[in-house]
């Protein structure tokens, strides 16, 4: 099998670490099927299509709404490199899986607007699928509604006309989205399960994800109700991709 690509832009080792563990143990993966490249550590490396299965991106602090003169070197670094990825992988409509930053990747490259009108807190939140996403493959299997884990400043606040809703939740219209047949980005996170989002409420919480003195509260709101369903798409990913 041609291995999977994992682009990771965490720069804190332990949720890195655990992110690329859940990658691997939902996505049903070795490390030789699920390569990391860390790019806050260094520049994105030529990535020939032809030789992978597919592009998976995990979450981070970037935020791709803020303006030019906030973001740090290597964010501007990193959304240059996602942009010509996505310059050739959505031409060729290549297998292409962004979770929650995947949406300021993909969502910026299509012309999306994204800004803060529908961030959500941390927590877990009731999606539900539309039409189109009741009928995609990826999310085969998989309830009308579900909970997921979100936490996120930005969102879609208008899809392009490239894109194709797939989900949404009460205070965050677009949760997933299509283009093409096979570039998705999602907005909660389908690889978190309670120990990693746990782990990602203690390494952020200087972050601006929630208040100070507001912990507790984000880590009682990450365990208020179960979540057992966004981690199959992960799975779904890969058994439709690998080649």
């Amino acid at each position: 099998m041609r291995p999977f690509v994992l682009l990771a832009t965490r720069a804190e080792d332990v949720p890195a670490e655990e992110e690329y563990a859940a990658f691997l143990a939902y996505a049903g993966l070795t490390e030789h099927e699920l390569v990391r490249v860390r790019l806050e550590a260094g520049p994105m490396p030529r990535l020939d299509l032809d030789a992978l299965s597919g592009i998976f991106v995990g979450g981070g602090p970037f935020n791709a709404s803020d303006p030019p003169e906030r973001k740090p070197a290597v964010q501007r670094r990193v959304e240059a490199e996602f942009r010509a990825l996505l310059d050739e992988v959505v031409p060729r409509d290549f297998p292409f899986l962004g979770a929650c930053y995947g949406v300021g990747t993909v969502g910026v490259h299509q012309g999306a607007v994204i800004d803060a009108t529908y961030a959500e807190p941390i927590g877990v939140v009731p999606v539900t699928l539309t039409e189109a996403g009741a009928a995609d493959p990826l999310l085969a299997g998989m309830p009308h509604e579900f909970g997921a884990f979100v936490g996120h400043k930005e969102a879609v606040t208008a899809l392009p006309s490239s894109a194709v809703l797939l989900a949404s939740s009460p205070g965050c219209p677009v949760q997933m989205f299509r283009v093409g047949r096979n570039v998705y980005a999602t907005q909660f996170h389908p690889e978190l399960d309670v120990d990693g989002i746990t782990t990602r409420i203690h390494a952020y919480a200087d972050h601006g994800y929630f208040a100070p003195g507001e912990l507790d509260l984000t880590l009682a709101a990450a365990r208020r109700a179960p979540v057992s369903h966004p981690s199959r798409i992960l799975r779904n990913f890969v058994e439709r991709y690998a080649r």
